[in-house]
């Protein structure tokens, strides 16, 4: 079972909590706040109420043994910065930082940082993906120019096998299919396109979004 530590208990902590704890994670929670960990300690494994400013603090925590450790400062990127140097100081093995400008990331991968996550920046483009085109369902950036989407499946495209549409002709490679919440196998050459079904595809963003906005007059 793996084991993360999780340095801030804001709205993005708590999320980022429930979700690890909902997989089964073992999670240690620590925040300044007492209310905050006085009320959500009963949930997770352990729980601290603690300045991680304080180096004392962080080492009694013995940083090595856990598999992750999230910086979830939101409000206050100096002490998100110092905590990030401070964990890489006592032999994290991998530190997650929240920043809120590439700016912030550049200075936490440069100070220890092993990734950097953006919740607002993140949440801003992927619904401005999906409000550019109402087929685009579920969106997942891999990178600055590649994605994966959940894009509905064209009307013109029902009953054909796979091979017939050539999706590819589109810069789409099909990864599988979801009908509701059942997302079934690889699709071969002769899968067919069925009503109500929504295509996990993988490419070019620019090129998923141009047949997404298209897709209506395929023929």
């Amino acid at each position: 079972m793996k084991s993360v530590l999780l340095i801030g208990m804001g709205m993005f902590g708590q999320t980022l909590g429930e979700k690890l704890l909902d997989m089964g994670v073992e999670v240690m929670i620590v925040d300044r706040n007492e209310d905050v960990i006085n009320s959500l300690a009963p949930k997770y494994t352990g729980a601290l109420i603690a300045n991680c400013m304080n180096v004392d603090n962080l080492q009694e925590l013995d940083i090595p043994s856990y598999d992750a450790c999230v910086v979830a400062i939101g409000d206050d990127f100096q002490s998100s910065l110092e905590i990030t140097s401070v964990l890489k100081d006592l032999g994290a093995k991998h530190i997650v930082s929240k920043a809120s400008t590439d700016i912030q990331r550049k200075f936490l991968l440069r100070i220890g940082a092993d990734e950097v996550v953006y919740p607002i920046k993140d949440a801003a483009e992927k619904l401005a993906v999906k409000l550019n085109s109402k087929r685009v369902f579920d969106y997942f950036e891999l990178d600055d120019e590649t994605s994966v989407m959940e894009i509905a499946v064209p009307a013109s495209w029902v009953g054909k096998k796979l091979v017939d549409a050539n999706p590819r002709k589109y810069g789409l490679n099909i990864l599988a299919f979801k009908k509701g919440n059942k997302i079934g196998d690889a699709p071969t050459a002769t899968t067919i396109f069925e009503v109500g079904a929504h295509m996990l595809v993988f490419g070019n963003t620019k090129q998923i979004l141009t047949f997404t906005n298209k897709s209506d007059k395929l023929k």
